[in-house]
């Protein structure tokens, strides 16, 4: 253990159930990229918890969630709680014997009763039903605000649902989401309602019960950026920072190959073959993974961020926070804030500025420069040939070839 924390400066850490653990605790902090003054920190607020538990005969094993939520109820009983205690708590005592595993906070308004169901639909969708962690999650988020507006905190009869109820709930929901967020949510409920019958909980058929709602296939034009803004926003990332260089290498994934944020996210150090110059692109969306080839420009740029500035850790993700603890980026919306935030630094402006925009660029751009649809699909690992149909629209010289004479004659 590093001698620079001196654990006597922290009073009530020696003695009590949590003692014998702070040495492991302050070695993990260590090696996660925490500095002296933050660990410090940290030591007093588990020292609080280590005299309350003391005080009421707790052991160590028995810290859970409920203990922790009691503790700081009682800590700061007269000011606010900081947001980040809660997660120093959670940290420490995942390192206690009893190697307890804190989940997710309940989303505010939720219940053990909805939890109860929800969970078990999420595990079908992941198990059963093979989707995508991140839409189980989304169609499982649907379901519990179903139950919760129809039963509030009330007990839950689901065989007293009828197709009416879910029918209010989408009219209510509906005009609240965007177009492709009301298609999520019809497609959960209708998800949700097979789960029911199917394991059982109710033998009312309430599919009919989810009216669809208006959309039309291929409405949309893709929002993309030109080549040269796109050359813009890479032109304009600040590569004298740390921090930088790294946004500028995962920026330069985004626009050269065209892969999407969760993409970016996952991907490790594994997936780089510095010898063929090819990168594996994880196994996310849609279960389809590729290995293609790595731009030049993209590999110096990884490159560099590796050698200079990523912090040595056990951690195998490429792309790591800049502040501790030293672990991969937390959620695919971070990659979005980084390439909004590219935008506005380059002063481009664009009606979508999250990472997908590059991606739609970097179709038009291969469109425009003579690729196939097919070949577009490929490149962009299109499950569905109707994916990559959208980009036709954009495809303005070959529209012009098919267009039909203004009736009557041009004016």
């Amino acid at each position: 253990m590093d001698t620079s924390i001196p654990l006597n400066t922290v009073g009530g850490l020696d003695a009590g159930p949590l003692a014998p653990f702070i040495g492991r605790y302050v070695a993990f902090v260590q090696t996660q990229g925490y500095k002296p003054t933050s660990i410090r920190y940290q030591l007093r607020l588990i020292a609080g918890l280590n005299r309350w538990l003391d005080r009421l005969r707790r052991r160590a094993e028995e810290v859970d969630d409920v203990v922790i939520g009691r503790f700081l109820r009682q800590r700061f009983r007269q000011r606010r709680t900081h947001c980040g205690v809660r997660s120093i708590l959670r940290r420490f005592c995942s390192l206690l014997p009893a190697g307890r595993c804190f989940g997710r906070k309940e989303r505010p308004g939720s219940s053990k009763q909805n939890a109860e169901i929800v969970e078990p639909y999420r595990q079908y969708l992941l198990k059963e039903r093979g989707l995508a962690v991140h839409t189980a999650y989304s169609y499982a988020r649907w379901a519990d605000q179903f139950l919760l507006s129809r039963f509030r905190r009330r007990p839950i009869r689901l065989r007293t649902l009828k197709g009416r109820d879910l029918t209010v709930f989408v009219q209510r929901s509906a005009p609240e989401c965007r177009p492709s967020g009301s298609i999520q949510l019809v497609a959960a409920l209708r998800s949700f309602c097979h789960f029911l019958r199917y394991s059982g909980r109710t033998d009312a058929e309430l599919e009919p019960g989810v009216p669809s709602v208006a959309h039309w296939a291929l409405a949309d034009v893709p929002k993309h950026l030109s080549a040269d803004e796109v050359e813009k926003v890479l032109a304009g990332c600040d590569r004298k920072t740390a921090v930088g260089r790294r946004n500028y290498a995962i920026l330069l994934l985004l626009a050269r190959l065209g892969l999407r944020a969760g993409e970016v996210l996952a991907l490790s150090l594994d997936d780089i073959d510095w010898e063929s110059g090819t990168i594996t692109i994880p196994v996310t969306k849609n279960r389809r993974g590729a290995r293609l080839p790595l731009p030049s420009d993209a590999g110096k740029a990884i490159a560099e961020y590796l050698r200079r500035d990523r912090p040595r850790c056990d951690c195998r993700r490429v792309f790591l926070r800049v502040n501790a603890p030293r672990a991969g980026l937390s959620a695919s919306p971070v990659i979005s804030v980084i390439a909004a935030k590219a935008m506005r630094a380059a002063g481009v402006q664009s009606t979508r500025t999250g990472a997908h925009v590059f991606r739609h660029s970097f179709a038009t751009t291969m469109l425009g420069r003579g690729a196939s649809l097919q070949e577009i699909g490929q490149l962009l690992r299109h499950s569905n040939p109707k994916t990559t149909a959208i980009y036709a629209k954009v495809d303005v010289e070959a529209l012009r070839s098919i267009a039909l004479p203004w009736p009557g004659g041009a004016r």
